[in-house]
């Protein structure tokens, strides 16, 4: 049984907006088209916190120790001086670089790639992305491959399963995380759907998009419980606020890979919010 919920516009006039985080009372957020790293409030008070790499795909992510981590072409730390550092070689594992990342809650960091030119126009050919797995000391290794367009993860607060996108397929994919971080037991978690960015909450259901301008949450399986229908693409969405029961949702006009420059400058990006069932769980 599907229940409609409304959402309100909680900051406006946006380019790309991707990778929400809550972090320290705000929600921070990867602002493609500016290289900016922006945090807002939840009375829609923003300021620029940091700064990512030019160019689209890049995502955000920080440490036990609150130090922030920064995908892009590198894997990069942000030190206590604000100096941007390497924090692991992945040019073995993931020599185009990563988009999306999870930090889980024994320190080990996932990151993925779509391993291929997607603005570019290149044929991706048979599911080329990649899951990589940084662990506390810094090695780095390919936990998962043949992913079509990888794209949001989440790890279950019992650090015991890995959830992502799998963005050209319409389904979540979900991996059973090993002692030693690694992934296996590849399965279906849920399908006809549009995933990109994705949060899970503590019913075990994951909030995402079927693809259709629209945000939903759905349990494993499949089923849809809840539906926010938007008049843009949802790019990603994430569970927040005091109670973690604020469903923020970034959402953007979307006219194609070939046509990023028209749409950024549309600034069509937005946050909005909406009343959550049940609040956020697992990471990010």
């Amino acid at each position: 049984m599907t229940a409609d919920r409304e959402d309100r516009v909680l900051l406006d006039g946006l380019a790309y907006v991707e990778s929400g985080r809550w972090h320290d009372g705000r929600l921070w957020f990867s602002h493609w088209g500016t290289e900016e790293i922006v945090a807002v409030d939840l009375d829609g008070k923003s300021e620029v916190v940091g700064h990512g790499p030019p160019g689209l795909g890049w995502a955000t992510a920080w440490l036990p120790d609150g130090r922030l981590l920064v995908t892009g072409p590198e894997l990069l730390r942000r030190e206590s001086d604000g100096s941007m550092v390497r924090h692991a070689d992945l040019t073995e594992v993931a020599p185009r670089g990563c988009s999306e990342i999870v930090v889980d809650g024994r320190g080990n960091i996932y990151v993925n790639s779509i391993n291929f030119d997607f603005l570019g126009g290149q044929d991706p050919g048979p599911a080329p992305g990649l899951i990589a797995l940084i662990t506390p000391d810094g090695s780095a290794r390919l936990v998962a491959d043949s992913i079509a367009f990888p794209n949001g993860m989440v790890v279950t607060p019992d650090n015991s399963t890995l959830i992502i996108s799998e963005s050209f397929t319409g389904r979540l994919l979900a991996f059973d995380i090993e002692p030693d971080g690694s992934l296996s037991n590849r399965r279906v978690w849920a399908e006809g759907l549009g995933p990109d960015g994705i949060t899970m909450d503590s019913e075990g259901a994951i909030w995402t998009s079927t693809g259709n301008n629209d945000c939903v949450r759905v349990r494993e399986g499949g089923e849809i419980l809840d539906r926010i229908q938007l008049d843009r693409a949802c790019f990603a969405c994430m569970l927040g606020g005091p109670d973690g029961r604020t469903l923020f949702i970034l959402a953007a006009k979307w006219l194609g890979p070939d046509k990023v420059d028209e749409a950024l400058a549309l600034r069509s990006g937005q946050i909005l919010v909406a009343d959550a069932p049940a609040p956020r769980a697992g990471w990010p």
